[in-house]
């Protein structure tokens, strides 16, 4: 897919502008971060950093584009001819894919030219916000299914590209698999699916329909049991399938009721290991309403494709340095009005008691660059890695290997939040952010 005109128009008038002005070799650093977070969220999750790594691998500039620019007026031949060799050659820190974050935390540290760091700002943004927003409503729900699988099926729910991502962000919160094809050859997510009520309703009768899935798939299939009457449904799945059907799906109807029924069924008919995956519309609130039922896995689709209620993390891009007449990089800041931003390139650690619990992120600002990491003292745990160093990107964090760190990632740092980080009630953030200058902090 071309990812160079994924792109803000504004991001090309300003790069022409600093070219033909000379301020555009400038040295900066922009840094994503969030003011807030989404209301009643404790905490968010990064997520997206292997995606956009990928994205940032094919960023270039070609003819088609090129033409583009130059007969829309967007730019110059002097911007035009920049463009045509563009590579990022700058560096990248960021918070690793899968740890937590909160209101101030520095997500993601570009720094190098203006020319450089300013076109990708777009980019940056669509891919962090919309994944970091599925994966926060993702850990949501797999915190409220307290160790019982979610599954991934909005790709019918959203945007065909759209999906993936949210696929891919889904398992970083903890989903065990998806139902779209696309995302598990990208990244090696394992896929699920069995069959619709359109299925069932192709066949004469459901006997005839769960038949045709058995011999096609084995006994460890899933099969749909609430299109006519559930009862009957179960009865005819047992007689089909035997006692190794590997489980039976609800859609529909008083689901935690629904769930208590079919599993007193299904011992009944001696198919005590015969498990109960329900779909319908589920959120994290919902799941937690499941909790006592006897359900064995979730299927969500639409709240999760869409951060369920909440579709954007709500990050910015801005500049928090740039080089002087002098060659010295200094320290910038937006002031007016109530989107102030606190200058100078920054180190974040997690302050964690004696039992290993988060009780405060702190951030350190530099003056203009970013203060020696030693600035952050031995009884934080430092949260940015090496993402690009100088143009050289870390394929560690891309491709399946990089999904399976992330996921790593996220269920070490969701287990050292504090117990009210997981509760669904509205609240602040879990811990609070502190910002302060190197000599400060003790």
């Amino acid at each position: 897919m071309d990812v160079s005109l994924l792109t803000d128009k504004y991001e090309i008038t300003m790069l022409d502008a600093a070219l033909r002005n000379g301020r555009a070799a400038r040295r900066c650093a922009f840094e994503v971060f969030a003011r807030r977070l989404p209301a009643g969220r404790r905490f968010g999750v990064v997520a997206g950093t292997g995606r956009l790594l990928e994205l940032l691998r094919d960023f270039r500039f070609e003819a088609a584009e090129l033409e583009f620019l130059r007969s829309s007026g967007a730019a110059g031949e002097q911007t035009l001819d920049y463009l045509s060799g563009y590579r990022f050659a700058g560096t990248i820190w960021g918070y690793a894919e899968g740890e937590t974050f909160f209101p101030g935390s520095p997500v993601l540290t570009v720094e190098g030219t203006f020319a450089e760091a300013v076109v990708l700002e777009t980019l940056v943004l669509s891919v962090l916000n919309h994944d970091s927003a599925v994966a926060a409503a993702a850990s949501r729900m797999t915190a409220a299914a307290q160790g019982r699988p979610c599954f991934d099926m909005g790709a019918r729910r959203t945007h065909e590209r759209s999906a993936l991502a949210a696929a891919r962000a889904a398992v970083v919160a903890g989903f065990s698999g998806t139902s779209a094809l696309e995302a598990g050859r990208l990244w090696g997510i394992p896929t699920i699916g069995t069959a619709a009520h359109a299925f069932t309703l192709l066949h004469d009768t459901e006997r005839e329909a769960f038949e045709a899935q058995v011999a096609s798939q084995g006994a460890a299939t899933t099969l749909l049991v609430d299109t006519f009457d559930v009862a009957s449904a179960v009865r005819t799945a047992v007689e089909v399938a035997g006692p190794e059907l590997a489980s039976v799906r609800l859609d529909s109807g008083d689901l935690p009721a629904l769930a208590r029924e079919v599993r007193a069924q299904l011992d009944a008919l001696g198919a005590g290991d015969t498990g109960i995956t329900v779909t319908s519309d589920l959120d994290e609130y919902s799941i937690a309403a499941l909790a006592a039922a006897p359900v064995t896995a979730y299927g969500v689709g639409t709240r999760l494709v869409t951060g369920s209620g909440a579709p954007t993390a709500e990050m910015v891009y801005k500049m928090v340095a740039r080089e002087d007449a002098q060659g010295q990089v200094r320290g910038v800041a937006k002031s007016a009005g109530g989107k102030s931003t606190i200058s100078g390139a920054k180190w974040a650690g997690r302050r964690l008691d004696r039992a290993g619990q988060a009780t405060e992120e702190v951030v350190v600002c530099g003056v203009g660059e970013r203060p020696n990491r030693a600035a952050l003292p031995g009884s934080l745990r430092p949260l940015q890695v090496p993402l690009v160093v100088n143009g050289e990107i870390d394929e560690q964090w891309i491709g399946p290997d990089g999904l399976a760190r992330a996921v790593d990632r996220h269920r070490a740092s969701r287990a050292e939040l504090p117990p009210w980080a997981l509760r669904l009630s509205g609240g602040d953030p879990a811990i609070p952010t502190t910002v302060m200058p190197p000599r400060e902090v003790l």
